[in-house]
């Protein structure tokens, strides 16, 4: 069982729900999405291209840091965590679909801190603080961004694919 799959229990369980069935071994604590619910998701969110893309923003950030980059990031923009694809679904259709499940909101959440430590490595390397800058990207911003990747391939692996 993945860690993913171990948060998303149900608070309220519903046997009425059409969304859900309960895994026999777990005796019903474990939620499983209905094969039609998980491919439904599956066509709102492309996981894989949410997973690229945020490796994409660790890269850029490291990029900027060491020098390689000339692209001039907004701190003010950087931080909206609702601006990416990824935030735009965890704002929305995910928010409606997955919302109501205590892992979401840990996703959602760990989504945020990324986008807040992203923005404030931006303003030190801004600052001409490099060395700073480097050092939040090597810690928190690099441990929040791995926890989002964690939760989106566990989340993939959770609705079967």
């Amino acid at each position: 069982m993945g860690f993913f799959s171990r948060l998303f229990r149900i608070k309220d369980q519903d046997p009425d729900s059409q969304e859900t069935t309960w895994a026999m071994e777990d005796n019903g604590s474990e939620l499983v999405l209905d094969a039609e619910y998980a491919a439904t998701l599956m066509t709102e969110i492309d996981i894989d291209a949410a997973i690229a893309s945020h490796e994409g923003w660790r890269l850029q950030l490291q990029d900027m840091v060491n020098g390689r980059s000339s692209e001039v990031m907004r701190p003010e923009r950087v931080c909206q965590d609702d601006r990416c694809d990824l935030g735009r679904w965890l704002h929305g259709t995910g928010r409606v679909r997955l919302g109501h499940y205590p892992a979401f909101a840990m996703l959602v959440a760990r989504h945020k801190y990324f986008h807040q430590q992203a923005a404030e490595v931006v303003t030190l390397f801004q600052a001409g603080e490099q060395q700073k800058a480097v050092q939040l990207l090597n810690s928190s911003c690099r441990h929040a961004s791995n926890q989002v990747l964690l939760l989106l391939k566990e989340l993939k692996r959770g609705l079967g694919r």
